[in-house]
């Protein structure tokens, strides 16, 4: 897959190497070298000698850094992309996306919307993302198929929902989602996705914790994305959502909590004891009026934090360029504070913080010998990109996903000069288009 032989070498020669090592500043005029699957030499280039190799890539004018890490997303919504706009977050949800789920979903419609996803994360630089969603199954089968590294998690809901018409058999159905796949792929982990502790029951909540760590997996949830969610369980339990979720024994390193908006400060401060894992999705919180997540304050209390885009009917891209902008800036104006979360440290969610959370830090993350090789080339030579005085500033505040020439997920080529090597775009499109042909758009205001 991506248009290489297995254990071929491939030699990056050239550029500027962001390896994303704690402590390594930019390795100018850099060569990585690939065997197989795994990085085997990080170097400064030597023109006079390259070792022996199936492969080059000239990366002249270019930024080398490791694969983007989207840790939250619905890949299968973007079905749904600016179906239900400007909308807040309970209507948008239960009275648009609910509905449409219900109507539209079915295993078809969720592979090729699937693989409409992967086509925009890989083209704008994502090689890994963190899933959940129903027929999980056909997602696995998607991100495989387009060469992706993905935990990908089985929708679990006290409703019934597509796939699982009998919300009592939500857990038997996930449960055997993990046994299907476990051992599936080096690239795919397989997970469960509790809804959200509002959504799901805590004998439910309970019940996944416990498949989860016996399979010692990650669970995820969606936590405290909006005010009103955090009230309705105060009323339900007497308890805010964090402090909720330790009562039932929830809160734990394997769990992944996503968007984490309304949290105060005692939450915060056990989220961080327990070293539950948060995916931030700043441009789905605003574009919902959902609120702003404390990242800063998060990040103070040494809470791993990744970027996620969430899905595509709430966000309306998968660009986790853009997402960075957002999530720095954004940061700065709450904070009234233009130094806080600087350019780096923002990568560094998006590189090395994501592979934290989704758990997989020892294996990908950085660019270093031993690592896999999950790599992305980002083309500087052009206006917006020039001149180059501090490349973490370029590539947070000035680059878009448009901007990446070439991806390389576990050793293969699988976007060469912003072209896919293996996947057929044009097809994905023109079916996600025929399939959507039938989705009738309820107006807004309705």
């Amino acid at each position: 897959m991506g248009g290489n032989k297995k254990n071929c070498t491939i030699v990056i020669e050239g550029g500027t190497l962001l390896s994303m090592v704690d402590g390594e500043e930019p390795l100018h005029d850099a060569r990585v070298v690939i065997s197989g699957d795994r990085i085997t030499e990080v170097s400064v280039s030597d023109n006079n000698f390259l070792p022996e190799t199936n492969e080059i890539i000239s990366a002249t004018d270019t930024i080398i850094l490791p694969g983007l890490i989207n840790t939250h997303c619905h890949s299968p919504m973007t079905l749904f992309r600016g179906m239900a706009d400007d909308l807040p977050l309970k209507t948008w949800l239960y009275d648009h996306i609910f509905p449409a789920e219900a109507k539209y979903l079915n295993p078809d419609t969720v592979y090729w919307a699937s693989l409409l996803a992967c086509v925009e994360m890989i083209a704008s630089g994502t090689t890994t993302c963190i899933d959940g969603y129903f027929f999980a199954d056909e997602i696995v089968k998607a991100l495989h198929k387009a060469g992706m590294r993905a935990l990908v998690a089985q929708g679990v809901i006290d409703f019934p929902a597509p796939g699982v018409p009998d919300p009592k058999k939500n857990l038997d159905v996930a449960s055997a989602f993990l046994g299907r796949w476990i051992h599936f792929s080096d690239r795919i982990i397989p997970g469960i996705f509790c809804h959200s502790p509002l959504t799901c029951s805590d004998k439910t909540l309970l019940k996944a914790q416990e498949i989860s760590t016996r399979f010692n997996l990650p669970l995820q949830t969606h936590l405290s994305e909006t005010d009103e969610e955090v009230t309705e369980i105060k009323q339900k339990t007497s308890m805010r959502p964090v402090f909720y979720l330790d009562e039932l024994g929830l809160l734990k390193s394997n769990l992944i909590a996503a968007h984490a908006v309304y949290l105060t400060e005692e939450e915060i401060d056990l989220l961080a004891k327990r070293e539950v894992n948060i995916a931030h999705c700043p441009e789905s919180n605003m574009k919902l009026g959902s609120g702003i997540a404390a990242v800063a304050q998060m990040l103070e209390k040494d809470i791993t934090v990744g970027i996620g885009t969430d899905g595509c009917a709430s966000n309306n891209n998968l660009d986790l360029f853009l997402e960075m902008d957002t999530t720095a800036k954004l940061a700065k104006v709450t904070n009234l504070d233009p130094t806080i979360i600087d350019a780096r440290a923002v990568l560094a969610m998006a590189t090395i913080g994501g592979a934290k959370v989704i758990g997989l830090e020892n294996g990908i993350g950085t660019i270093e010998p031993g690592k896999k090789a999950d790599i992305i080339i980002v083309d500087t030579h052009s206006p917006h990109m020039t001149p180059m005085y501090n490349p973490y500033s370029q590539l947070v505040y000035s680059a878009t996903g448009g901007d990446v020439r070439d991806v390389i997920i576990n050793g293969n080529i699988v976007y060469r000069d912003r072209g896919f090597t293996d996947l057929d775009s044009a097809e994905i499109m023109d079916e996600v288009t025929r399939l959507c042909r039938h989705v009738i758009v309820r107006p807004a205001l309705a």
